[in-house]
This record gives structure tokens, C-alpha cells and sequence, in this order.
């Protein structure tokens, strides 16, 4: 923490791109004060009107006003990605702790679950998985779980091994340290600031996968105002109607570039290159 507190300080960039990252929350949260309309009521005789004074963003088929939906679909899309950044950070980190430190039979059998997952293109294995389990926001995350915690497994388990030769964590373990004291005081603390540092740095790779289920029907479904869901619900009327597919995508296309931003001053900020540290 106190790390961050001097990034604030000393890096501009990270103090400026964090700040839009609260303003990304805030406007999720707020959307219910920020919104002129309800995101869901149709209005058949406004339908397809352009952008301007009255609707800010035009409005949809059903005659729903874009903005509003926009505004609705930060809430969406920020709280499925965030679970899903949060899902994948716990399940993949666990196992890889799990694997680096007892070692022998259990880190085979992870390791090898781990390839056989690797083995197959993720974001087609997510679409058979949400396919299956049937379209929602929900289902998706799950999905997408699944195919992700690879990578954090891998990560964890490369740096437990690492820090499991270390001097101060051979001496607990002589000491008599029980594997649970040991893995909560001395490994942890020292994987931690990496592992967060990249779930960090997916948050914009993960939200483009959750709307790219969303888009091809397996994430969420109508009339629920999500981002990934609303470009394939103005796809049709590209050429007629521009402005549906336009505002959907450029609210994932500014949330992807903050969040990607974010997370590289945030891994420049904590210095994730050095050597882990007791």
C-alpha cells in the first residue's frame, strides 16, 4: 500500500490512470442517477432515432435510449470482469501454490490438468463450455474461469519454487513451521504483489473475452444492457443505424485502453522485476 501511495506521488502516469479508473467505477455505480431513461423500456415509435439532444446516443430498435443502456452496461460489463479477474486470480494462484509447494504427485497431476487445458484454444473451449451450461453473464464467467486460471497457475508455481530455496523459509521450516504457517507468512506475502500486479494488467484482455461471449450469444442476454451484447444487437443495422454498434464499442474500446494502461504503471510503480523479498 504504502508503495502505491508513493506512485501517486512520483509517477504521474499511474496517479492519471488511476484516477480514470475511479471514474470507470464511479460512473458503474452512479448509473442509476447519471441515466435519463430506463435502459430496458421500449418505445416503439422512438426507434432508431439519431443521436442528439433528446437521446445523446440515439436510440435502439425497440426505441430504448442508447446512452442510458451504455451507462447500465458499465455496470455490467465492470462487475463480470472484475468477478471473473477475481475468480480466476483466486483459483489460479491456489493451485500453483498447492503445486509449488507440496510438490511430487499433486504438482503432476495439476501440471498436467494444466497442459491439457493449454492444449486447446481458450476462447473456443470457453464458447463449448457457455454453449453447453447455456448463455449468461454467469455461465460465461465460469467459463472463462476455467480456460484463465492456467496461466496465474503457472506464474504462482514458478515463483513458490523460488522462494522455497530462500534462506528465512528453510529456517521455519526447521524451526517447525506447519506447511499453513509457512505458506500464510513467508510464501504469500511475497508472491502476492506480482499475481495482483498481473490480474491487474488482464482486467482489459478478460473484459474483451467477456464481451466477445456476450457478442456471440453466450454471456449475456436480452434486454439486459451489456456492452458485448448491444454490438450484436446493432450489428444488423450497421450501415442504417451506425450509432448502436459505435457508443457500445467505444465504451470497451476506452475501458480496455485505461485498464491496460493502468496495470503497466501499476507493474512500473511496484518494480514486479526485482527479486521477491521476505
Amino acid at each position: 500500500m504504502e508503495t502505491i501511495i508513493n506512485g501517486f506521488k512520483t509517477n504521474r502516469a499511474f496517479a492519471v490512470t488511476s484516477v480514470l479508473v475511479l471514474c470507470l467505477l464511479l460512473i458503474a455505480i452512479a448509473a442509476p442517477v447519471i441515466a435519463p431513461y430506463d435502459p430496458t423500456h421500449a418505445a416503439m415509435k422512438d426507434a432508431f432515432l439519431e443521436p442528439g439532444a433528446q437521446h445523446l446516443f440515439g436510440t435502439d430498435k425497440l426505441g430504448r435510449d442508447c446512452f442510458s443502456r451504455v451507462l447500465y452496461g458499465a455496470r455490467a460489463s465492470l462487475t463480470g470482469v472484475l468477478v471473473l479477474v477475481a475468480s480466476v486470480f483466486v483459483v489460479g494462484t491456489t493451485m500453483g501454490v498447492v503445486s509449488g509447494y507440496f510438490g511430487g504427485k499433486v504438482d503432476m497431476v495439476i501440471m498436467r490438468i494444466s497442459d491439457m487445458m493449454i492444449s486447446f484454444p481458450g476462447m473456443i473451449l470457453a464458447i463449448a463450455i457457455a454453449g453447453i451450461m447455456g448463455g449468461s453473464l454467469v455461465n460465461a464467467v465460469f467459463a472463462l474461469t476455467i480456460v484463465s486460471w492456467t496461466k496465474y497457475a503457472r506464474l504462482s508455481r514458478s515463483m513458490v519454487l523460488k522462494v522455497k530455496r530462500r534462506d528465512f523459509v528453510e529456517a521455519a521450516i526447521v524451526n517447525g513451521g506447519t506447511p499453513g504457517h509457512i505458506l500464510w507468512v513467508h510464501i504469500l506475502p511475497n508472491i502476492l504483489p506480482m499475481m495482483v500486479i498481473t490480474a491487474a494488467a488482464d482486467i482489459g484482455a478478460l473484459m474483451m473475452e467477456l464481451a466477445g461471449l456476450s457478442f456471440l450469444g453466450f454471456g449475456s442476454q436480452p434486454p439486459a444492457p451489456e456492452w458485448g451484447l448491444m454490438l450484436n444487437e446493432g450489428r444488423q443495422q450497421l450501415q442504417t443505424a451506425p450509432w448502436l454498434m459505435f457508443f457500445p464499442g467505444l465504451a470497451i474500446f476506452v475501458t480496455v485502453v485505461v485498464f491496460n494502461l493502468w496495470g503497466d504503471n501499476l507493474r512500473d510503480v511496484r518494480d514486479p522485476r526485482g527479486d521477491v523479498e521476505d
